[in-house]
């Protein structure tokens, strides 16, 4: 009996070991899935959580992108293009001398009457009309619109990009103007004229403002055309000695006389009729004539 009992206390062992064994390889094994199940899930977490971030990071970057472009827009559309670009590059200050340049102001006359016997949703209108056609030629002829103060417009040619025919430019621009004008009635059926002013000369043009930026021209070149304007009569245009020079061999115009001009003294001014068929400007593809 005792060997036989010896025996099977070795065959026992020998299975409770192997047992044992099995269950370690067992649990080893169940641990190991378990890590590796886990290290799956975190993978996977980390590959949707990257995937999250790029698109939040694309979404970011494309809503960038879409405010830059506004912000360009709005560049563009309240500065001339070479200076809004110049703005958008990083510059801080933009200003610049330009030695021969026509400035042209024009007032609608008797417009403070009107405004008054109209209300301000009219006078809005019509004075949003008459503009938007202004601009409309202005952009034909390639000038620059400076400014509106009230029923007043200002324009300058040479400016940001220097032209040498600047003056044929305004003068082709000023006559278009009285054109359109007159598509335009008072309540009494009369059509609506303008009083334009013209002077060429020097001019420094450049940016102010943080929050509302400008671009504006100052020089005595602008006080001159100023006071052309102011000084000239109802559904005329009248041009200073420096903008005849420069237009005379190309343009009718007749002499008006000397006037007193604040701050310049006696000046010899003309009028502005029309153009000289018979002549050709120097190049005519740069000012392109209006629409017949």
């Amino acid at each position: 009996m005792g060997p036989f009992v010896a025996k099977a206390s070795s065959t026992q062992q020998a299975v409770l070991f192997l047992q044992a064994f099995l269950g370690v390889i067992t649990i080893t094994s169940m641990v190991l899935s378990a890590a590796e199940s886990e290290r799956s899930r975190s993978a996977r977490s980390l590959a949707a959580l990257n995937r999250e971030l790029e698109q939040r990071v694309a979404r970011r970057t494309a809503q960038l992108a879409a405010q830059t472009d506004r912000i360009n827009d709005l560049l563009h559309n309240i500065l001339p293009a070479g200076v809004a670009e110049q703005l958008a590059s990083g510059s801080q200050t933009v200003a610049e001398t330009f030695n021969d340049v026509t400035v042209l102001f024009a007032d609608i006359v008797d417009f403070t009457s009107f405004a008054a016997q109209h209300p301000p949703t009219v006078v809005v209108q019509f004075l949003n009309d008459v503009f938007c056609t202004f601009d409309d030629l202005v952009e034909q002829y390639g000038l620059e619109k400076i400014k509106t103060i009230g029923d007043a417009y200002m324009v300058v040619g040479g400016v940001p990009k220097p032209r040498s025919n600047s003056a044929f430019a305004i003068a082709h621009l000023a006559l278009a103007m009285q054109q359109a004008i007159g598509q335009y009635r008072k309540p009494d059926g009369s059509p609506f004229r303008l009083r334009i002013g013209i002077h060429s000369g020097s001019a420094v043009a450049g940016v102010i403002g943080m929050k509302k930026l400008v671009y504006d021209l100052w020089g005595d070149t602008v006080n001159v055309a100023s006071r052309m304007e102011t000084l000239g009569q109802p559904g005329r245009i009248q041009v200073s000695q420096a903008a005849f020079d420069r237009l005379h061999s190309y343009f009718h115009l007749e002499q008006r006389g000397t006037i007193a001009v604040k701050g310049k003294g006696e000046m010899i001014t003309y009028w502005l009729i029309g153009e000289l068929s018979s002549h050709q400007e120097p190049d005519p593809d740069l000012h392109p004539h209006p629409p017949s």
